[in-house]
């Protein structure tokens, strides 16, 4: 069903429900819409876990050398809100998040393997909720030494720590809402480079100040600033940690192919239970659609990163309508998924969109606030620092 492009979900259903019958004729499949989704809220807490992790060990399967990039397992977070119909349940179970006026919305956070543009876990909640505490809930999804990219809004000392104490590492963004301090004297320092994430509340209750590398990015009002607790540069020199944040990109134009490209930007479910249930298994249904393109691509000897979200929807909805039709395909699917790449001519003119009344404006993340510590902080840090050794 997400793949199928009809916008009636009952339509969408009969529909895919006939080409399942067609496929698989002694299957026992249910006649009505409604009990489908009663269905998937009875049995998608025990389902979609192994699922997810079949897709996860598919991908890492096929992914090859691409498995890494820069050396690294990168892997991508963010957030976006997928709207909702505004019918009264949704209202007062979803909640209305962002401006006046606005849909209930549910919020979709989702961690993008940067090296095949596939997603590796997912997460779904009310509008209102926010992407870095769904984050927080995704930390063990995230493979062993994975490095984590995010952009700003991420950084807490919260997160970094978790991360550290269970062996990931992060390259985050960080703007003028992030402090550090410089000169704590708490270890060997670089000047201009090593920095320290210790807000008051964490010296407050003892815990030690993180030690980080602070990378600064492009020049002028286009600086960007992130932070590292890779501080060797060998491992992760300057170059590398700015290419692996441009790649980070990635996830925006994933989202965009799940809204636009495949047709989810809007759910049609006129309860909160059935939005979430929709939201959830059409992202599966991206997920396994992309996973199926770019295994195809590799034994091609292609790049995964160069999958057609659009060729791939192409190939599945001809394939379904060949089904129900009883045509026979001029080419097998598996073929014509391995196709399924995007135009590969030198751009000539910037692909810029025009200035619609409705696109963002939202200024750039500022610089961090960075200052030297004070007395008391270098004392207190050499408490901790002395009773650190002596344990």
């Amino acid at each position: 069903m997400s793949w199928e492009g009809t916008e009636n979900l009952t339509e969408r259903f009969r529909n895919v429900r006939d080409c399942l019958k067609r496929l698989f004729p002694r299957w026992r499949l249910g006649t009505s819409y409604s009990g489908f989704c009663n269905g998937l809220k009875a049995w998608s807490s025990q389902v979609l876990p192994a699922i997810a992790a079949r897709l996860q060990r598919q991908l890492h399967g096929m992914a090859g050398e691409h498995w890494r990039c820069e050396g690294w397992l990168a892997v991508a977070a963010d957030g976006s809100r997928v709207e909702c119909p505004r019918t009264e349940a949704n209202e007062e179970g979803l909640g209305c998040a962002g401006r006046n006026r606005t849909a209930p919305q549910l919020m979709l956070t989702t961690l993008y393997h940067m090296g095949t543009g596939l997603p590796w876990a997912f997460r779904v909640g009310p509008g209102t909720e926010s992407e870095r505490r769904q984050l927080d809930d995704m930390i063990e999804d995230l493979p062993e030494e994975a490095l984590l990219v995010t952009d700003a809004g991420f950084a807490s000392y919260d997160l970094c720590k978790t991360l550290i104490d269970r062996g990931r590492h992060f390259l985050l963004r960080v703007g003028s809402n992030t402090h550090l301090l410089t000169d704590l004297g708490y270890a060997y320092e670089i000047h201009g480079e090593t920095v320290y994430l210790w807000p008051s509340r964490q010296q407050k209750d003892g815990e030690p100040p993180l030690v980080l590398r602070l990378i600064v990015l492009g020049e002028g009002d286009r600086k960007v600033f992130l932070i590292t607790d890779v501080l060797d540069h060998e491992a992760l020199s300057d170059a590398q940690a700015g290419r692996l944040y441009r790649r980070r990109w990635g996830v925006e134009v994933f989202y965009r192919s799940y809204k636009r490209t495949v047709g989810h930007h809007t759910m049609k479910s006129r309860t909160p239970a059935t939005c979430r249930e929709e939201l959830t298994w059409t992202m599966v249904g991206v997920w396994l659609m992309g996973l199926m393109a770019t295994t195809r691509i590799v034994e091609a000897g292609g790049d995964p990163l160069a999958w057609s979200a659009a060729r791939s929807r192409d190939c599945l909805r001809r394939a379904m309508r060949g089904v129900l039709s009883q045509s026979r395909p001029r080419a097998s699917l598996a073929s014509q998924l391995a196709d399924a790449t995007i135009d590969s001519y030198v751009r000539t003119h910037p692909k810029k969109a025009r200035n619609w009344p409705h696109k963002k404006h939202e200024r750039p993340p500022g610089p961090p606030k960075i200052r030297p510590a004070k007395t008391a902080e270098v004392e207190r840090a050499q408490q901790l620092k002395n009773k650190n050794l002596a344990a």
